[in-house]
């Protein structure tokens, strides 16, 4: 295992890249309605992204089999948890959740961040799975502080989520991030406190619960090798941050402003 930590300078790009994530998010927010197809969110990110002068991450993106992500956002909508593919065929209605992902490489540094967004007006239950999952998020992050261990902020998150019935994922999980999407170490959703490496100063990584409302079986999608979803065919939540690990309290490079803003206006 290596882990790079980040000069302030490094994290200072990173800011830069991960901001620019968040103001994508933002924009796709005031998008995302009955009627868009997912491949159209697609379009609007990637143009929005190369006009801010970053490159999309995910965009050729390689999996496991080898076969390069075809766009420049995950579309996981209801029981899709991750990594879904945006297409032409997926329209949003009312009621429906999506999960949207997003990455981009600005300066030679990654942003990363994800947030699961209500398509007009959502059943109870549903909301409650994505504020519990957003609110673990939150509490992972109070856990990423210098001394304490991975296994705390996977036990903050497992904890809060599981107290609600719900299921936390376990074959994915957050990681580090810095120069490459995806660096050491793995962050997983779950644990035990003080069990796993111990976080250090200026450390970068991604935290992101993904939790089902049923059981927390998934598999991955055939016909395509990328969409992860529910066995049970329940919704999922995905919400997502990158941070700075710090003395005394963790310092978040994305953001969720812009959405939040526009989630204001328009419910």
């Amino acid at each position: 295992m290596k882990i790079f930590l980040k000069t302030e300078d490094e994290i200072e790009l990173m800011r830069r890249a991960n901001q620019l994530v968040g103001k994508t998010l933002g924009e796709l927010a005031k998008h995302i309605k009955p009627g868009i197809t997912t491949l159209r969110l697609d379009e609007i990110a990637e143009e929005f992204i190369r006009d801010h002068g970053a490159t999309p991450t995910f965009k050729n993106f390689p999996n496991p089999y080898g076969e390069p992500f075809p766009a420049s956002i995950c579309t996981s909508v209801n029981d899709a948890v991750v990594h879904g593919v945006p297409n032409r065929e997926t329209v949003l209605k009312e009621g429906d959740v999506i999960s949207v992902d997003c990455g981009t490489l600005l300066d030679g540094f990654n942003g990363d961040s994800a947030y699961t967004f209500c398509v007009g007006e959502v059943d109870e239950d549903v909301k409650m799975l994505l504020k519990t999952t957003k609110e673990s998020l939150y509490l992972g992050i109070e856990n990423a502080v210098a001394g304490k261990h991975v296994g705390d902020i996977g036990s903050a998150v497992q904890d809060h989520c599981e107290a609600q019935g719900y299921g936390i994922v376990r074959e994915l999980t957050g990681h580090g991030i810095g120069k490459e999407m995806h660096e050491d170490p793995q962050i997983p959703n779950y644990g035990r406190r003080g069990n796993g490496i111990m976080l250090k100063d200026s450390m970068c990584i991604a935290i992101e619960p993904m939790v089902t409302m049923g059981n927390r079986a998934i598999y991955m999608d055939a016909s395509d090798k990328w969409t992860i979803r529910t066995q049970d065919r329940k919704p999922a939540a995905h919400f997502e941050h990158t941070i700075v690990v710090r003395k005394g309290k963790a310092e978040i490079l994305s953001s969720f402003e812009e959405i939040e803003s526009i989630e204001r206006i328009l419910y």
